[in-house]
């Protein structure tokens, strides 16, 4: 834009038909411009004005009253709406100047935080979240990172999450709930300077989107499911190589129930109701204002005889499984220092590997339990319902990775409702009849 204004002459209808086709403009003041823009059929008020940093703003007030006066501005109507125009921008632009300015990437530092502080709160110490993959996504990718929240779109979440599209599904799936979660988080904490509808664009920009669930990688991967007589020869491989037995105890419940390790791991003595023959396993901490509950599974009389070995003489509210803590003596020797409850699943890691060395099985994790004993319930032909319910998950969830196992646990009764519908007797062009029940 030139320094030096080119000022036209569009005062009257007169000067103004003598224009050329195209802009032209009038100083209002130094930073405020009326434009005329004409055309074949008449033309239209502009204005423009400085912002700063060798920038300007430029709006359509209106139409010039070229040949009709009625519904039309005319040059001084012009110039009084630019005025106020501009008067009212400026007013809303410091307002807006004044709200903190809060970024994609300041929420996700938030999010990072509270999750860093939740898990150090359960782990009784300092540890890091697995919040800090969504970190590495986010803080990494300057587009999104840097974009403020009062002007975040849908399309800047879009375009994000197709810079995802190298990842896994099941991991893009991830990542989308993620940033879901830290965005509304600090939405709810900071709503009062952030646009009503921001929630709505979160929710639509971060729906995953192109993804088949039919012909994605499924999260229980065949290779994951064991047979009963595997799952029994880890527990007897996890109790001859466990010289405290602890570690045993731990494999042998997480096979029993199918639970997850953080919530074995949370159990309380109490929680063995041995003479009846079930455990109480506390809930997933999964979902949000979940009231505190718990699940009954069965167990039999071998694991419920393992269970009173180390619940004998303890307190009802202690932790029911616990390990040995080891200190450091010197560069060469450990020794027992003092036991206290399973934190992390990363705990039992070195003496899986030596189970699975010891079978000579690879790739197995101890998940694989769990999967095991999904696969199990309906295989014996358990309502999926019933199914979700031991394992603490849902119907839905049970349908999308073990749909396979569903229809094949469900063989023999599907091949009940098998009739034959054609007759193997020559009817030689008579009619059959059918009997009558």
């Amino acid at each position: 834009m030139a320094k030096t204004l080119v000022e036209a002459l569009i005062s009257t209808r007169k000067a103004r038909a003598e224009l050329q086709a195209g802009v032209h403009w009038r100083a209002l003041d130094p930073d405020i411009h009326l434009g005329y823009r004409k055309g074949k059929r008449g033309g239209r008020w502009l204005v423009r004005w400085y912002t700063g940093h060798r920038h300007y703003r430029q709006e359509t007030l209106g139409t010039a009253d070229d040949f009709v006066e009625d519904g039309t501005l005319s040059f001084e109507q012009a110039c009084r709406l630019a005025r106020e125009k501009v008067g009212e921008e400026r007013r809303a632009g410091k307002k807006t100047d004044a709200l903190p300015r809060i970024t994609v990437g300041q929420a996700v530092e938030k999010y990072v935080q509270s999750r860093d502080a939740r898990a150090s709160a359960r782990a009784g110490r300092p540890v890091k979240s697995d919040a800090h993959r969504l970190a590495r996504i986010v803080l990494t990718d300057a587009k999104l990172s840097e974009r403020e929240l009062r002007k975040l779109t849908e399309l800047d979440l879009k375009n994000w999450q197709s810079r995802l599209q190298s990842k896994k599904n099941t991991t893009k799936q991830r990542s989308l709930s993620d940033l879901k979660a830290a965005l509304n988080a600090c939405f709810c904490v900071n709503r009062q300077f952030l646009p009503s509808d921001l929630p709505l664009t979160i929710k639509f920009g971060l729906k995953l989107e192109g993804v088949d669930w039919d012909t994605a990688e499924p999260v229980a991967r065949e290779n994951q499911i064991l047979s009963d007589e595997q799952v029994r020869s880890i527990v007897r491989t996890a109790q001859q190589i466990d010289e405290d037995g602890d570690f045993a105890l731990m494999i042998l419940i997480l096979a029993a129930t199918g639970a997850r390790f953080s919530q074995v791991a949370r159990m309380r003595v109490r929680d063995a109701q041995l003479s009846e023959g079930r455990l109480f396993v506390p809930a997933s901490r999964k979902g949000k204002g979940r009231a505190t509950s718990y699940t009954k599974i069965p167990i039999g009389p071998d694991v419920a005889a393992a269970i009173s070995k180390a619940a004998a003489g303890r307190d009802a509210t202690e932790t029911l499984l616990q390990h040995w803590r080891y200190r450091q003596v010197n560069s060469l020797k450990w020794e027992r220092d003092y036991r206290g409850p399973w934190i992390s699943a990363s705990q039992m890691t070195r003496k899986w590997k030596a189970v699975m060395a010891s079978l000579d099985i690879e790739g197995i994790v101890p998940y694989a339990l769990r999967h095991s004993s999904i696969v199990r319930g309906i295989r014996v032909g358990l309502p999926t319902r019933l199914v979700a319910a031991l394992h603490d998950t849902s119907v839905a969830m049970i349908e999308r990775h073990y749909s396979r196992w569903i229809t094949e646990g469900l063989d023999e009764f599907a091949a009940r409702a098998v009739v034959p519908l054609v007759s193997t007797q020559e009817t030689n062009g008579t009619v059959v009849a059918f009997p009558v029940r």
